[in-house]
């Protein structure tokens, strides 16, 4: 029989029964959802639709690519995790992507890319001024060892770190090993799912709603 999407095979909203004077129509189909789920064993389906066109049903992921809009830098990363769902938490639960589906994804390929650029190693944790200061001339030695740096370079480094800014909340994230990001593809309709890492304002209202949600849990 298959999944209708048309009236005509469907109760009326009294709870009656309708006579079908017509066939079920191939335009008038209905697929199951792919309800995306998060893991390594990537699957995804093609699925040859109306007009012979092809749709990608992506069933398992755990990688996309992600863009960090103010550095204007994009990346392969892992997701890590589902955290947040504004439609439905039993999202959440079941860990699966959806568009605009708040996720955490792997930090290291953009810290690297951070290093790469400005020459600034972040979410480095603090520690005392002594220690500190050993180990920045260990580093230094292994640094000077690894990867020496023409002064063209080191100019250009110089430049770029004049306007450079980092959001502390992002920085604080860095520390952490993993960023908040939002699914802006559709990974049911194009198997792939990409997006964004989550800045400014938007990034704020998501931790918010993390950590009430995190309170809640708690109470």
């Amino acid at each position: 029989m298959g999944i209708s999407r048309d009236s005509m095979h469907k109760r009326r909203a009294t709870g009656g029964k309708k006579k079908a004077w017509r066939k079920k129509r191939k335009y008038e189909l209905g697929r199951q959802p792919a309800n995306t789920k998060l893991s390594s064993n990537k699957t995804v389906r093609r699925i040859r639709v109306r007009g012979g066109n092809v749709k990608w049903r992506a069933l398992r992921l755990d990688t996309g690519n992600y863009s960090w809009g103010s550095e204007a830098a994009t990346r392969k990363t892992r997701i890590l995790d589902v955290v947040y769902n504004a439609s439905n938490n039993e999202l959440v639960r079941t860990q699966t992507l959806v568009k605009s589906a708040i996720v955490q994804v792997d930090a290291a390929p953009f810290k690297q890319w951070y290093l790469q650029h400005y020459g600034v190693e972040v979410g480095r944790k603090k520690k005392s001024a002594a220690a500190s200061a050993k180990k920045e001339g260990e580093d230094g030695e292994a640094a000077t060892e690894e990867v020496k740096k023409s002064n063209h370079v080191l100019r250009k480094l110089e430049k770029r770190k004049q306007n450079r800014v980092l959001d502390p909340h992002i920085e604080e994230q860095f520390g952490g090993g993993r960023l908040l990001a939002c699914i802006s593809s559709r990974p049911g309709q194009c198997g792939r799912a990409d997006g964004y890492i989550l800045e400014g304002k938007e990034l704020e209202f998501y931790m918010k709603k993390l950590q009430k949600k995190k309170g809640k849990g708690a109470a």
